[in-house]
């Protein structure tokens, strides 16, 4: 009996180890981080530095996380070479995702402070990799920018910290220009829609002003099919949120602009307002953090339903909530949608199960009336 070992389930091997689906997904951003980087930099001759400060804000958040995650594990009394035997690229992976959630002229310490309480906060005092409620890096980011406010970026995002002055964003392709840190998400909410920025624009990342990680969206998509190939992620998942969020947008888009100026709705405009409406699908998905937080965050194996039905209905909702909450605070709302759902996700795994394999559902006995028990009898 010496020869057997016993252990509990699972007991299928594979290859597919949190170190290895983690490293992958750290290669599947870096395209992002060096495309965020160059474009702000390259984007900016007056004030080429921006991607200097997009390396460094990114480099801050990596060193401060994984450090976090060694301090945190070196005062629970685990000896260096454990902590380093056992380190399994998770921590990397949130400094990296905070780092491109910032803004390339935030606060030194903002990252850093993010990247603590995400590490500490979110995952270690919950017990580890694995075991947080909430994605730490969408945490890390709302505390950021709840705690900081100006520090973390807002409308003083591009502006010279030299001088003060705005920093132009010019692009190459349309030679549209956005100054002192107006988003193309703005443009969501103008009456026309319209923006100095074009869909080529907002896809190359070609003069975007925004988070480092949010600039070029085909960056994103290259890491996100690197992900897929990989066996990493389900294509599913981020089209859902992503097509769910910009459906939505088009139908308020509808809505609103059946509206006439005296606040009443017009049914007969519904007809010829629809077309229109179209033009807001491709910028309320291609503006902002959707694409970054559809690919990466959203899609968290530990913060995400255990069933395909129920992962359907929760990326539908998250794309739904996404919609009508940036609609709302007229502004980036991806982080707080995210955030929200994914403390509903105990909920998701309570009512929708999988079924066992072979489960037969039981038949119901058929109830006896009283007068055929009678007769019965």
């Amino acid at each position: 009996m010496a020869k057997y070992v016993y252990s509990s389930s699972p007991h299928v091997k594979s290859p597919a180890t949190t170190r290895r689906i983690m490293i992958d997904v750290c290669i599947a951003l870096l395209p992002a981080c060096i495309a965020g980087c160059v474009l702000m930099g390259v984007a900016n001759p007056a004030y080429s530095k921006l991607g200097w400060l997009s390396f460094m804000q990114l480099l801050i958040c990596c060193v401060s996380s994984v450090a976090a995650e060694f301090v945190y594990l070196l005062c629970c009394k685990k000896s260096f070479m454990t902590i380093l035997k056992e380190f399994d690229f998770t921590s990397l992976v949130t400094g990296l995702l905070i780092g491109m959630n910032l803004y390339p002229t935030t606060k030194w310490y903002v990252g850093i402070l993010a990247s603590v309480f995400a590490i500490v906060v979110v995952k270690m005092l919950f017990g580890g990799t694995g075991k947080n409620i909430v994605n730490p890096a969408i945490a890390g980011r709302i505390f950021a920018f709840i705690a900081f406010g100006a520090a973390f970026g807002g409308s003083m995002a591009f502006v010279n910290p030299a001088n003060g002055n705005a920093v132009q964003i010019v692009s190459p392709v349309s030679g549209g220009k956005v100054t002192a840190g107006a988003t193309p998400l703005q443009t969501l909410f103008n009456a026309d829609y319209t923006s100095t920025l074009t869909n080529l624009d907002l896809f190359l990342g070609t003069g975007v002003a925004g988070c480092i990680g949010e600039v070029c969206k085909l960056a994103l998509i290259a890491g996100g099919i690197y992900l897929v190939v990989r066996g990493v992620l389900n294509f599913r998942w981020p089209l859902v949120y992503i097509a769910a969020t910009g459906i939505v947008a088009v139908l308020i888009v509808w809505i609103e602009s059946c509206f006439n100026t005296s606040g009443q709705f017009v049914p007969a405009l519904m007809g010829t307002k629809f077309v229109p409406a179209l033009k807001a699908f491709l910028p309320s998905i291609l503006s902002g953090g959707l694409i970054l937080g559809a690919i990466f965050m959203a899609t968290d194996y530990v913060t995400t339903p255990n069933t395909k039905l129920g992962n359907y209905i929760y990326f539908a909702l998250l794309g739904i909530l996404t919609a009508v909450l940036r609609k709302a605070v007229k502004g980036e709302a991806v982080s707080f949608a995210i955030l929200l759902m994914n403390l509903l996700v105990p909920l998701f795994d309570m009512y929708i199960r999988r079924k066992p394999f072979g489960y037969v559902k039981p038949v119901k006995e058929k109830k006896v009336k009283k007068s055929e028990q009678k007769e019965g009898v």
